[in-house]
């Protein structure tokens, strides 16, 4: 298994990603966190960049999971399906 399809959705997957997190490392920060943490600029930006990192690092994997699952059982399912087609032209 893991044919085209796979690696298309992979690709396109990875692809937003990258586009999501380009977006929210470029989006100002709300003057009113700017104002009330004494922070500036790049450097509270970078925090908080990181922070999106590991929280959509881990929202990537747990699609990644539902993705591998769901891939095993229509796998499972069109193997099945398969098999009973074999068995009902044989008989």
């Amino acid at each position: 298994m893991g044919g085209w399809r796979s690696k298309l959705i992979f690709l396109l997957v990875v692809y937003f990603a990258g586009f999501a997190t380009a977006i929210y490392c470029l989006a100002p920060v709300p003057e009113s966190q700017y104002l009330q943490n004494g922070e500036k600029g790049f450097a509270y930006s970078a925090i908080k960049s990181d922070e999106f990192a590991k929280s959509f690092n881990t929202g990537m994997h747990k699609c990644l999971d539902f993705a591998k699952d769901a891939a095993w059982r229509a796998g499972k399912l069109i193997k099945q399906k398969l098999d009973e087609r074999n068995l009902q032209s044989d008989g």
